[in-house]
C-alpha cells in the first residue's frame, strides 16, 4: 500500500495515508484562487476513513458550485489549508497537493471549471 504524508507549513497539522488517490483534481473556480492565493487550486481525494489525521485545526464553511458545503480545516498556527470535507461526497477527504511538500508524484487528471481559469495559464488536462 502507498503511504502518502501532508502537512501545513508549519508542520502542527498533518494526515498520513496508506492508500492510493481516488482523484486528482485541479479547480480553476474563484474559491480556490481565494483560498490557495495563486490561480487555481488542486485537490487529493481519498477515501476518508484511510486518513490519519494529527494536530490542532480551525475550520471554514462555505457552499461549493454543488450547493453542497464543504469544510476546510486549516492550521491555526500558519494558516495553510491542508484538507476538507465535501458533503457531495461524504466518504472522500480532499487533501491540498501542496501539502504533501514532495508530491509523491501526484499529478492532476482532470481541471474543472475552465471557464474561469486565468488567461495565462497553460493547462492541457481533459
Amino acid at each position: 500500500m502507498t503511504k502518502h504524508s501532508a502537512s501545513c507549513a508549519c508542520g502542527a497539522l498533518r494526515v498520513r495515508l496508506e492508500a492510493q488517490p481516488l482523484r486528482i483534481s485541479l479547480c480553476h473556480c474563484e474559491a480556490c484562487k481565494k483560498r490557495t492565493g495563486s490561480a487555481f487550486g488542486v485537490a487529493v481525494f481519498f477515501d476518508r476513513s484511510a486518513a490519519e489525521i494529527s494536530g490542532p485545526s480551525q475550520t471554514f464553511e462555505r457552499i461549493g458550485e454543488s450547493g453542497k458545503q464543504i469544510v476546510f480545516h486549516f492550521c491555526p498556527a500558519c494558516g495553510s489549508t491542508v484538507f476538507w470535507y465535501p458533503e457531495m461526497r461524504p466518504d472522500r477527504i480532499a487533501l491540498a497537493l501542496g501539502a504533501f511538500g514532495d508530491d509523491s508524484g501526484l499529478a492532476p487528471e482532470q481541471a474543472v471549471h475552465k471557464e474561469q481559469q486565468v488567461p495565462w495559464v497553460r493547462i492541457d488536462l481533459p
